[in-house]
Order: structure tokens, then sequence, then C-alpha cells
């Protein structure tokens, strides 16, 4: 029972891992399309 609680457990911490780093993808990204857009309108000024 307690090996399978570990498996369990660990198998939750690598989800949680990469949901985490999908959002960290995800800012990113965003961050990257705002910087864009702004140098394009700081240009067409």
């Amino acid at each position: 029972m307690r090996r399978i609680s570990i498996i369990a457990l660990s198998l939750l911490a690598l989800a949680g891992c990469n949901t985490v780093a999908g959002a960290g993808q995800d800012l990113s990204s965003a961050g990257q399309t705002i910087t864009q857009e702004t140098r394009e309108v700081q240009s067409d000024l």
C-alpha cells in the first residue's frame, strides 16, 4: 500500500510540474507577443 501511495504522489508531482511548465511557456509567449506589438507601434510613431 505504501508503495502505491508513493507512486501516486510521484505521478501527481510530475503532472503538476508539467502544468506549471506549460503555464510558464504560455506567459512567455504572451510576453513576446506584447513586446513585438509594442515595437511595431513605436516604429509607426
